[in-house]
């Protein structure tokens, strides 16, 4: 369990490093004050063994979905990481 918060702790500070991307990485604090209309949810292919990658492609996918934010609300790693965000616009 301390494990997988560590993982996530670290994927969750990559995606804060890249640099602009289509939809904006936001919290879900932020998403539920700002009254944001939720999209639906996108999910990483698995195919990616750094955080900044699995967070391009999650904005890339909100993209594609007309969203103009997401939440991440899961990462793991297994060899690969994964993430799954909820798409706002």
């Amino acid at each position: 369990m301390k494990s997988n918060k560590i993982i996530i702790a670290a994927v969750l500070a990559g995606f804060f490093s890249v640099n602009a991307m289509a939809a904006d990485l936001i919290t879900k604090e932020e998403a539920k004050e700002k009254g944001y209309t939720s999209l639906g949810v996108v999910t990483t292919s698995n195919e990616y063994t750094a955080p900044m990658d699995a967070r391009e492609e999650l904005a890339k996918l909100a993209d594609e979905k007309g969203g103009k934010y997401f939440v991440i609300i899961a990462a793991q790693e297994k060899r690969k990481i994964s993430a799954t965000a909820e798409v706002f616009k």
